[in-house]
């Protein structure tokens, strides 16, 4: 019987039961109702001690911890090499696959040559997923674990060195039985010349048993040239016989690589006059055998006539050229674009004349214009009716990868390059409003210069406004999350886009139940809905107008296991979906709507930064944006935000609040600190101003002398402003120093990065941030309350 938690209840209460009818009919029996009552409270003492020891003995289970024996016999069912690490790169559970492909078991990251491993780990724990190719494998690694605190590392063999696996496996197979049995010999010879599979027809000939071990075995070696110079099996040569032996072969080479790349080979040998020739009807019994053999197969192949007609495709072949069902195709060029049509052609003459034995081409299906494919044009004679063999290699799921790599490689190179040019662009903003403020209190309001001023300051602010949004691309601009709910996001901003969409544009909001929280930046997040908005409202107005839809909605990780997504780890989202019918994007655009500067719109109505701003802030937040668009119909954007899932206990409580002080006058020494002149200047200035003395450095080598200096004069410096990126020794690095002499000196960074990122990488106490480009005043209210708040 499974007790339950009712259960300790009803026992005390049947114990109490019994124990009072044994009470009473001791009383009647003994006649002393002392004795009766002491017995009922023993039976209730022990019953006591007996669910007190029963609850420290349920206390005391321990949750269950990971069981890694049971995670690594899982994995060993696995082919390809899989490895998990924690945090720190440290393994954790290996397949044996992981342990043949690398010795002494290393890490992940150190076991592959290069930064794309470690590349890919980043990826994976700022995105959950990260591809990489590097080894001769492609790599992807994703986060995991209750806590996302592990990686599972996966390594996948090259396209070429898949496909080579898979015809090893054949041969070694019933498709290799067979191909003997239609008298077609086959070996796959590696890039060295040696032999890495063969069919059992081979090695019965070569070797003298079918169950030979072929691997590793010279290739040339198990062939000889005769009399003739004709190539046959070394072990049947007859010497002094005519030609030194029995028939000649003629040898059908497929590279399984790359046309410019080296890699394996299949083989595939028939005899010119050989035994299976001289049976009746041998050869159309041979030409049906190939058929159902080539059609098993995992290659793309074909065999045609020696006019060119096609006589039999595979599905591989059918499935790589992306042939509809019932399109009739008589000749191979009608699958290639009109350009490559008579390149085709004109090899399969050359190799049909024998002036040829094999031919690679980069070709461009009718199919898929934009993606080269790999063609390879071979003899194919002893096969019936068939004088070429045509190999077409499937790499739509490699272009695919390749595409996404790059997609995502370029996408980082220019959020690089965007974090760096805001960032500079951010100290010339500075440089210019804080000369603005100076200027601005010498000229009172009527002067003549004084609505020029204001008008430099306004344009200088709209300036700074596009780097912000440079700097939300690149996910370096500064963030105050905080956990909640979407649909109070959706409400706060609701008034605002009805004002932007106008009367044509419908506005419906639809909120799903059960929503997760979310911890993002609010603010943030209705910069992400507004411009989402506008950008809907356009597309719409072109036609006159249309509905735009915005809806919340829960996704569980089981949903998100059945979509199947490369890019989105398994997990709770709560998802935003932001859907209008207007003009829709057409599909060359859709892959560049997120770079920043690209926009569809007409020359001075557009900066083409308004989707990177979603894109890097939905990034930045830890959240995933997908966009689906039909040209006519409209564009959906869906946004999914992880699940908050932190405790309450967790949550970092916030700062306690300070009266706020009005006056901005000081007295003390600032050590300032900053490599650009302009921006050192206009902030000696503004605090010489606010009434504190100066001391000014170009950088942080040059900061530790001048404080040297000032404690070898007797005098203390209470505050040190310092830029965080300088050369030659930069901020951090600086302050760590001045705090070995100066341990109770406040800091205080200026930069144009993102707070929550400098305060990951700079491991100091005490810390304040000021962000570029700032004001006169909010330079001066900043140097202020980091002095107040000296230890």
């Amino acid at each position: 019987m499974t007790l339950t938690p009712a259960s300790p209840r009803l026992l005390l209460a049947i114990v109490a039961l019994v124990g009072a009818i044994t009470a009473v009919l001791l009383w009647q029996a003994v006649g002393d109702a002392r004795f009766a009552a002491g017995f009922v409270a023993t039976m209730l003492a022990v019953a006591a001690v007996g669910l007190v020891f029963r609850r420290e003995r349920t206390a005391e289970v321990a949750p269950p911890a990971t069981d890694w024996t049971l995670l690594g016999q899982a994995l060993a069912a696995l082919p390809e090499p899989v490895a998990v690490a924690d945090r720190e790169g440290r393994l954790v559970c290996v397949n044996p696959a992981y342990g043949e492909a690398f010795p002494g078991l290393p890490a992940p990251q150190a076991a592959l040559p290069g930064t794309a491993a470690g590349d890919a780990a980043k990826a994976a724990w700022r995105d959950g997923v990260g591809v990489a190719e590097a080894g001769g494998r492609t790599i992807t690694v994703t986060r995991a674990g209750a806590a996302e605190d592990h990686l599972v590392w996966r390594f996948a063999p090259a396209p070429a060195e898949a496909r080579a696996r898979r015809v090893a496996q054949a041969l070694a197979g019933e498709p290799g039985r067979r191909l003997g049995l239609a008298g077609v010999m086959a070996a796959l010879v590696g890039e060295t010349g040696r032999l890495l599979a063969a069919n059992p027809v081979f090695l019965a000939r070569a070797l003298g048993d079918a169950d030979a071990q072929p691997a590793g075995r010279d290739f040339t070696d198990l062939l000889a040239a005769g009399d003739d110079d004709r190539i046959r099996i070394a072990a049947e040569l007859t010497p002094g016989a005519p030609g030194d032996g029995p028939d000649p072969l003629r040898l059908i080479q497929l590279p399984l690589g790359e046309a410019d790349a080296e890699g394996a080979t299949l083989v595939m040998m028939l005899d010119e006059d050989g035994r299976v020739a001289t049976r009746p009807d041998a050869r159309s019994m041979a030409t049906v055998h190939v058929h159902a053999l080539l059609g098993m197969l995992p290659l793309g192949l074909a065999l045609a006539e020696r006019d060119g007609r096609l006589l039999f495709m595979n599905e591989a072949f059918e499935r790589a050229a992306g042939i509809e069902p019932g399109r009739p195709i008589v000749y191979p060029s009608d699958l290639f674009v009109r350009e490559d049509k008579g390149a085709v052609a004109d090899t399969m003459r050359r190799v049909t004349n024998g002036r040829a034995p094999s031919s690679d081409l980069s070709v461009r299906l009718a199919a898929r214009a934009d993606e080269p494919v790999s063609l390879t044009i071979a003899q194919a004679k002893g096969l019936g009716e068939a004088s070429v063999l045509l190999s077409l290699k499937d790499n739509s799921e490699e272009s695919k990868l390749k595409h996404q790599i790059a997609q995502a490689t370029k996408m980082q190179a220019v959020g690089q390059l965007a974090g760096g040019v805001a960032h500079d662009f951010n100290n010339i903003l500075t440089a210019i409003i804080g000369h603005c403020d100076l200027m601005l209190m010498r000229h009172a309001p009527g002067d003549s210069d004084y609505d020029d001023i204001q008008q430099i300051k306004h344009n200088s602010n709209r300036a700074a406004g596009l780097t912000r949004q440079l700097l939300a691309f690149s996910r370096q601009q500064t963030l105050r999350p905080q956990v909640l709910q979407l649909p109070d996001v959706i409400a706060e901003v609701g008034n605002l886009l009805k004002r932007l969409l106008g009367e044509t544009v419908r506005l419906e909001v639809k909120h799903g139940r059960n929503l997760g929280p979310v911890r993002a930046d609010p603010g943030q997040l209705e910069q992400v809905i507004v411009n989402l908005a506008v950008n809907a409202r356009d597309a719409m107005l072109e036609k006159g107008g249309g509905t735009l839809t915005i809806r919340t909605y829960g996704v569980g990780a089981e949903e998100v296991r059945e979509l199947r997504s490369e890019v989105l780890p398994v997990g709770d989202y709560t998802a935003l979906s932001v859907a209008d019918t207007g003009t829709g994007i057409a599909p060359e655009n859709l892959a560049k709507i997120f770079e920043p500067f690209f926009t569809t719109k007409e020359l001075g109505k557009g900066t083409g930064l308004g989707l990177s701003t979603v894109y890097g802030i939905v990034k930045q937040s830890g959240g995933f944006i997908f966009a689906d668009s039909k040209v006519g119909q409209g564009t959906s954007f869906v946004i999914y935000l992880p699940v908050h899932r932190a405790e309450p206990a967790r949550e970092e409580a916030p700062p306690p609040k300070r009266p706020r002080q009005d006056a901005l006058w000081g007295t003390g020494t600032i050590l300032l600190v900053e490599d650009e002149d302009m921006v050192r200047a206009v902030a000696e200035r503004a605090l010489t101003r606010q009434g504190y003395r100066i001391v000014a450095a170009a950088n942080g080598e040059a900061a530790l002398e001048a404080l040297a200096l000032l404690a070898d004069a007797g005098e203390t410096v209470d505050l040190i402003v310092s830029d965080v990126v300088m050369p030659v020794m930069d901020g951090p690095t600086m302050a760590t120093r001045a705090r070995e002499t100066h341990p109770d000196v406040p800091v205080l960074f200026m930069s144009g990065y993102a707070e929550e990122q400098l305060r990951r990488s700079i491991d100091i106490a005490r810390v304040h941030f000021l962000p570029k480009p700032f004001s006169v005043q909010q330079l001066a209210e900043a140097a202020r309350d980091a002095m107040a708040l000296k230890a």
